[in-house]
């Protein structure tokens, strides 16, 4: 089951899978912000090389360009929602970003994760319940915007009291991924990589792809797309984006492009 809108650059859904498979979730980055409720299911998310296991009724926070994907590791019923929204949203009435700063100041892969210890989770499903039952688009629109800046705001003073916390050391996958993410649009390959990290192109692949949902790869490219995707809709051109995100050949890049995008470089544009 799939109750899903978009609203101007606001993408909401409610979905269900009864018998849920993990080969059709993939790790997939997007270029605004998610916040997605888990509702129920036995499910683990990755992101950036984080593991996070779910318990029900539990909030993940993903940043523009994080990477993500749920990892489905039994067969119970996977219903939840998410809600996909511009980080500039809530700029009008917060021009200084201090409501933002889960989505603007945490790293990658760090903090995504929200309990009932720390959020009011009847108050978080109430909301979506409402944002996704929303008919008429003046209702929509006021729901959408007072709902959505409340919990943006929830999570903002959760977040907060997280900074406080001592934070454990890092795995050897987080460090491989941030490693890649720091050098994101120089020269790599998969042995300079293993060799940075003691191991053979095969351990570094295997443990990258348990790390992320994806190959090393597949995660360059989508997380370079992205990156270039950003640059031309601030106005610079498809050929410098393409080579100041890592692209040698600007052919491949336009196809690589088109493929993931659905769309041209110069339809980014409009």
């Amino acid at each position: 089951m799939l109750n899903e809108y978009s609203f101007g650059d606001i993408y909401i859904r409610h979905a269900i899978d009864e018998s849920p498979d993990d080969k059709y979730f993939t790790m997939h980055i997007h270029e605004q912000c998610e916040i997605y409720f888990f509702l129920s299911g036995d499910v683990e998310y990755l992101v950036e090389g984080s593991r996070y296991p779910l318990g029900n009724n539990s909030l993940m926070i993903m940043r523009p360009a994080e990477s993500h994907k749920p990892q489905i590791v039994g067969t119970g019923r996977y219903e939840r929602y998410a809600i996909n929204f511009p980080i500039t949203f809530a700029e009008n009435i917060d021009p200084e970003g201090r409501l933002m700063k889960a989505f603007k100041e945490r790293p990658l892969g760090k903090d995504n994760l929200f309990t009932a210890l720390e959020l009011d989770m009847a108050l978080v499903n109430k909301l979506f319940s409402e944002i996704c039952s929303a008919k008429e688009d003046y209702d929509k629109r006021l729901t959408i915007n007072t709902h959505l800046l409340t919990l943006i705001d929830m999570i903002n003073r959760a977040f907060l009291q997280k900074e406080n916390i001592t934070q454990q050391p890092q795995t050897l996958a987080k460090r491989m991924v941030l490693y890649v993410n720091n050098h994101l649009f120089e020269e790599l390959s998969i042995p300079t990589l293993a060799k940075h990290f003691y191991l053979s192109p095969s351990q570094f692949s295997r443990v990258f792809k348990q790390a992320t949902g994806a190959t090393p790869w597949e995660y360059v490219l989508k997380k370079r797309l992205t990156a270039a995707k950003e640059k031309i809709r601030n106005g610079h051109p498809a050929q410098s984006a393409c080579e100041d995100c890592g692209f040698k050949d600007y052919s491949a890049f336009y196809r690589a492009y088109k493929k993931h995008f659905g769309c041209s470089p110069k339809e980014s544009t409009f």
